[in-house]
């Protein structure tokens, strides 16, 4: 079987619904809690977006090229498409900064593998590594389990003035959810 693209989306995927797992986010602040950030220095998620706005886009996990995918990854509708989602935010990262809002990407993965992922691909934000899943515990947020891993489902926040006001669940596709942010911010 040849490597996956880790970079583009199959034909065919399954799409995600809206199962009410996120409902009731919307008004409620992010917590205070610290994790490890690809910038090198913790960041409190708590500060996130307390003065204005910030987008945080929270991912299952980025497949690595040469490595292999879960078994099957591609029938866990939603799971596919974290590299197209991260690079589209990353292309879109200048409109992001025009309007003054930072960018911060999420998953379960270990810091270094989030360092090594944000280094190959060039983002210009920080990616969080929240291996213990605190954040889904704090907030009630969707997770899955693959192959002996509990992953995040995919879900985009942004955070004005110190509380959730926009909730994107379920994503789908993945590589297309950097543009409807911008355009739910720019409206």
């Amino acid at each position: 079987m040849a490597d996956p693209d880790v970079y583009s989306l199959p034909d065919g995927l399954p799409i995600p619904e809206d199962d009410g797992a996120c409902d009731g986010l919307e008004g409620r602040p992010l917590p205070d809690l610290e994790l490890p950030a690809t910038t090198g220095e913790p960041a409190n998620l708590g500060t996130i977006g307390s003065e204005g706005t910030a987008v945080l886009f929270i991912y299952p996990r980025t497949g690595r090229p040469g490595e292999p995918l879960p078994p099957g990854w591609d029938l866990i509708p939603g799971a596919r498409g974290c590299t197209p989602q991260s690079c589209a935010f990353r292309d879109l990262h200048g409109e992001l900064a025009a309007l003054g809002v930072p960018v911060f990407g999420l998953s379960a993965q270990s810091p270094d593998d989030q360092l090594e992922f944000a280094e190959r691909v060039h983002l210009p934000f920080a990616v969080l590594s929240d291996p213990q899943l605190e954040l889904a515990g704090a907030l009630g947020l969707p997770t899955f389990e693959v192959a002996g891993m509990r992953l995040y489902n995919r879900v985009t926040l942004v955070v004005r003035d110190g509380a959730i006001a926009k909730v994107f669940y379920p994503v789908f596709p993945p590589d297309r959810n950097a543009a409807q942010v911008l355009a739910w911010l720019a409206a």
